[in-house]
C-alpha cells in the first residue's frame, strides 16, 4: 500500500513475464532467471512506471555494474585514477600494489608527479573562501547532500554492495570480515544519520538581539573554501569517506589524499557517491607520494588541511602550512583498571575486550591499546593476564584475526622488544615472535600478539625510559604494567607526561576512583565503566584527541562543524536612523 498500486507493473504483465521466463520461451532470459527477466523489464520501460523504491528492489545489485570497475576476489583487483575537474585521469607515473598476504600484484595506481600538479592547483584555487555554497549562497546544495546522503545510505543496505567494500577492505588492509564489515556499517550509519535535513541543521545559525531597533548579530557557519584531506591506510573506506562528506557538507570544495596502498576503496566509493548524486567536480582525488602532496600543499595553499596519520608527519604539516591544519595523529592509547574486581563471568568479558582493543586488526588503530595500568587486585588475585594471553593465541591468519603489519617490519618490533627488556625488570608476558607458515612479504611484519611487562618504577625512572616505554608500535603490541593504590599518582604522572591524547579506557565502576582518574587526564575520547575500550569509532559521538587546540574530531555534527567550518558574524544594522541624533565627535 505505501508504494502504490498505480505505480507497479499490472499483475498479468509479471505473471506472464514470469511464465514466460519458467517456460523458457525467451531464449537466453529464459535461462537468466526471473531476476533477469524483470530487470530486463524495468530496462525496457517498465521503470518509468515504478517507483524508486520498486526500481530498487527489483533490479537489486544490478544498478552495481553502473559504477563498480573492479573485482575484489580477483587476484588482479584493477587500476585508480585521480580526479580533476570533474573527470577520470591517468598519468604515466604507475604504482605497482602489491597483496599484503602473497606478495602478488593486485592493483596498479595511476599517481601524480610534479609536473602534473598543475591541474589540481588551479583547479582548487577556482574555489572562493566563501565556499561552493554557504548559508547565504546555494543553499539548495545543502538538500542535494541530503538526499546524496540518503541514497548511499540504502545503496550500503544492498548486500551485495556491502559485502563489495567488505571485500574489497579485506583485500588491501587484511582484517577480519568482522572488522571490515563493521568499518562499511559504521560507514552506513553516519550517511544515515546525514540523509535528509540533518546536512542543512550543521550550518544552523543563532541570533542575539542588538542595542537598538533595526540591528541584530546573526552568528554562522561558514566554509573554508578549498581545503585538503590526507588520510591514512587502517581505514581505508570510513576515515576518509566520514571526513570527505564533512567538507563537503559544509560547502568547501577538497582535494582527497588517501594512502596509495589502499586508494582503491575509496576510487570505487567515489564513483558509488557521483552514481547517488555527488557531482564529480565538487572533489579532487589525487594519488601521490608523500613529497608531491607537500609540494601540492605548498602550492595550492588551501585554507585548511586535515590530517590523519603519524605525529612526525602532523608537526611538519603544521609548521610547514602555517597552522592551518587539523589534526587526528598519532594515539599511545592508555587502559586503567580499578581495584573494583567484578564477578568471574564480567572479568572474562573484560579480557576479552583487552584483546580486542590491542591486537584486533594486528593492533593498526590509532585507538588500539597500547599501555594497560593493571591494579594489583587484578594482576595478582585474578588469571586475566591468562585469559588474554589464551585469546591472543587463538589469533591466526586464516580468519585474518591477525595479519600483515603495514607500517611496521619485524625487525623494527623485535629490536623495540630488545630495548624494552633492558628495564630493570620488564619481561615479555606472551607473544614475542614472528608469525610462521605464510607468504606475507618482507616489506611487511607478521608478528605474533605480543605483550611485554615494563614496572612502573622502570618506566617512569628517567626520560629515556619514559620515551622508550611510551613509543608507539603500529602493530599488535601492548606494554602492560601494574600498581597499588598508592601508586595511582604514578599512573596519573604517567598520563599527563604522554604526548597523545586520543584515546582511553578506565575500567571501574568505583565511583570516587573513576572520578579521580577523569579528573586528572584529558584524551579526547574515553570510555569509563566496566565495559570501557579504547578502540571503536563509531558514528555516534565524538572520534578525536583533546588537549590541543588543532585536534581534529570526526563522525558527529560538532566534529564535522569544528573542522570544517568557522565561524563567521554579520551584523544587521538597518534602521531606522533616529531624526535626533546627536552627531558628537569622540
Amino acid at each position: 500500500s505505501d508504494i502504490g498500486r498505480s505505480t507497479l507493473p499490472r499483475r498479468s504483465e509479471k505473471s506472464k513475464l514470469r511464465f514466460r521466463v519458467r517456460a523458457g520461451k525467451e531464449g537466453k532470459e529464459g535461462e537468466e532467471g526471473e531476476d533477469m527477466a524483470l530487470f530486463r523489464y524495468l530496462q525496457s520501460g517498465g521503470a518509468a512506471r515504478a517507483t524508486p523504491l520498486f526500481q530498487q528492489l527489483a533490479l537489486g545489485s544490478f544498478n552495481m555494474s553502473s559504477w563498480a570497475t573492479c573485482d575484489p576476489e580477483a587476484p588482479y583487483i584493477g587500476k585508480v585514477s585521480n580526479v580533476v575537474d570533474g573527470k577520470w585521469v591517468e598519468y604515466a607515473s604507475s604504482r605497482e600494489v602489491i597483496d599484503p598476504m602473497n606478495g602478488a600484484t593486485m592493483a596498479h595506481v595511476h599517481e601524480a608527479a610534479e609536473k602534473d600538479l598543475s591541474g589540481f592547483v588551479n583547479c582548487l584555487n577556482k574555489c572562493p573562501k566563501a565556499g561552493l555554497h554557504n548559508p547565504l549562497k546555494l543553499p539548495e546544495r545543502y538538500l542535494m547532500y541530503g538526499d546524496v546522503s540518503l541514497r548511499v545510505a540504502e545503496s550500503l543496505k544492498d548486500p551485495q554492495i556491502e559485502s563489495f567494500f567488505t571485500k574489497l577492505i579485506m583485500r588491501v588492509a587484511p582484517k577480519s570480515r568482522a572488522q571490515a564489515l563493521g568499518e562499511v556499517q559504521v560507514t552506513r550509519k553516519f550517511f544515515e544519520n546525514f540523509g535528509g535535513d540533518n546536512v542543512r541543521f550543521l550550518s544552523k545559525s543563532f541570533t542575539a538581539p542588538g542595542d537598538y531597533t533595526g540591528q541584530r548579530t546573526e552568528g554562522l557557519r561558514w566554509p573554508f573554501g578549498p581545503v585538503a584531506l590526507i588520510t591514512p591506510f587502517n581505514f581505508p573506506l570510513e576515515i576518509p569517506a566520514l571526513q570527505l562528506m564533512g567538507a563537503l557538507y559544509m560547502g568547501n570544495k577538497p582535494v582527497l589524499k588517501v594512502d596509495s596502498k589502499v586508494s582503491i576503496v575509496m576510487s570505487e566509493f567515489l564513483k558509488l557517491l557521483n552514481h547517488c548524486g555527488m557531482p564529480l567536480d565538487d572533489v579532487l582525488f589525487v594519488n601521490c607520494d608523500g613529497a608531491t602532496m607537500h609540494s601540492l600543499l605548498m602550492k595550492a595553499k588551501p585554507q585548511n588541511t586535515l590530517f590523519t596519520g603519524s605525529q612526525a608527519v602532523a608537526e611538519l604539516l603544521a609548521k610547514d602550512l602555517n597552522g592551518k591544519v587539523k589534526l587526528e595523529d598519532a594515539g599511545f592509547d592508555w587502559k586503567i583498571m580499578g581495584p573494583d574486581v567484578p564477578s568471574s563471568q564480567e572479568v572474562n568479558y573484560i579480557a576479552w575486550k583487552a584483546d580486542q582493543d590491542a591486537y584486533a586488526f594486528s593492533g593498526q588503530k590509532c585507538s588500539a591499546q597500547s599501555i594497560l595500568f593493571m591494579h594489583e587486585n587484578w594482576y595478582d588475585k585474578t588469571t586475566f593476564i591468562e585469559l588474554i594471553k589464551e585469546r591472543a593465541a587463538r589469533r591466526n591468519l586464516k580468519d585474518l584475526t591477525i595479519g600483515p603489519v603495514l607500517s611496521v617490519t619485524n625487525q623494527e618490533i623485535q629490536s623495540h622488544i630488545s630495548n624494552l627488556l633492558q628495564l630493570e625488570k620488564a619481561e615479555v608476558l606472551f607473544g614475542g615472535n614472528t608469525l610462521k607458515e605464510h607468504s606475507i612479504p618482507s616489506c611487511y611484519g607478521s608478528f605474533e600478539p605480543t605483550a611485554v611487562f615494563v614496572p612502573i618504577e622502570s618506566m617512569l625512572k628517567d626520560e629515556e625510559s619514559f620515551k622508550l616505554v611510551t613509543k608507539e608500535i603500529f602493530g599488535p603490541f601492548q606494554i602492560i604494567t601494574k600498581f597499588s593504590d598508592d601508586e595511582l599518582p604514578k599512573v596519573l604522572e604517567a598520563c599527563e607526561r604522554m604526548s597523545a591524547h586520543l584515546t582511553a579506557a578506565l575500567v571501574s565502576n568505583d565511583v570516587l576512583f573513576r572520578n579521580k582518574v577523569l579528573a586528572n587526564t584529558c584524551n579526547g575520547t574515553t570510555y569509563a565503566g566496566l565495559r570501557a575500550r579504547t578502540t571503536g569509532a563509531p558514528q555516534n559521538h565524538w572520534f578525536g584527541p583533546a588537549g590541543d587546540p588543532r585536534a581534529a574530531g570526526i563522525g558527529t555534527i560538532e566534529a564535522i562543524r569544528s573542522v570544517w567550518s568557522c565561524h563567521r558574524e554579520i551584523i544587521f544594522d538597518e534602521g531606522p536612523i533616529p531624526e535626533s541624533s546627536p552627531l558628537t565627535q569622540s
